[in-house]
């Protein structure tokens, strides 16, 4: 109970939350780092997994084949990523080691909601003469939005907590709190950077599961 305290009384001290290593500053940059990596994987996958869905050809390999990358480590991939001429870009490793860790949730998602629209209405579309790019984007896209959004909603909650480790590379953000607590033995320090990553990830589900609450209805006006 003593180091919870001494948490709090870390997190409430105005010290602590001024200038280029306070907490305001290291919010931001994990803020600007989750949002940029989430952006670059659904332009990624997301175009991706909506023509895969659509065709119904190729996905599953496709899918696969990202859900091999979960089997990777992203701290292991980050190491390798240092390593080579990409390392050489002060946040490239970790932007895409985070971008390869945020693909397999956004794919798999974006894909099962194309598959499970109704077929029904996907060929009562075609039967009233639309085409494919009409199809996709009026129809099977609105009716698979509240599963494509819970996939980015997975992706985005993950990078948040997985994005800690940029500070292992020199970047910044809510880890570097962890880790110049770990390098100065304190420990209050490491249990108020973790708390902060917590909620901080707390928030962003929030604001995501309150977004769907209003997609089922947009989908079907827009079908």
């Amino acid at each position: 109970m003593k180091t919870l305290g001494d948490s709090w009384d870390w997190l409430t001290d105005s010290a602590h939350w001024a200038g280029e290593n306070g907490i305001g500053h290291r919010l931001l940059e994990h803020l600007v780092l989750t949002a940029v990596c989430l952006l670059v994987s659904c332009l990624l996958a997301l175009p991706v997994a909506l023509v895969l869905g659509h065709l119904g050809r190729g996905g599953a390999l496709a899918v696969n084949l990202s859900n091999v990358g979960r089997a990777v480590p992203t701290f292991a991939v980050l190491v390798l990523l240092l390593l080579t001429p990409v390392g050489r870009w002060s946040e490239g490793p970790t932007i895409l080691a985070l971008v390869l860790f945020a693909l397999p949730p956004l794919l798999t998602n974006a894909y099962v909601g194309m598959r499970g629209v109704d077929r029904e209405i996907v060929r009562a579309a075609r039967g009233m003469g639309m085409t494919g790019t009409q199809m996709l984007r009026r129809v099977e896209v609105p009716l698979a939005l509240p599963l494509i959004l819970t996939g980015v909603r997975v992706a985005a909650v993950q990078l948040v907590a997985t994005a800690t480790i940029a500070a292992l590379a020199g970047g910044g953000g809510l880890g570097r709190i962890i880790t110049a607590g770990f390098n100065l033995a304190s420990t209050p320090q490491v249990v108020a950077g973790a708390v902060l990553v917590a909620v901080f990830a707390l928030l962003v589900e929030g604001a995501f599961v309150l977004a769907e609450r209003f997609l089922p209805h947009r989908g079907r006006e827009v079908a």
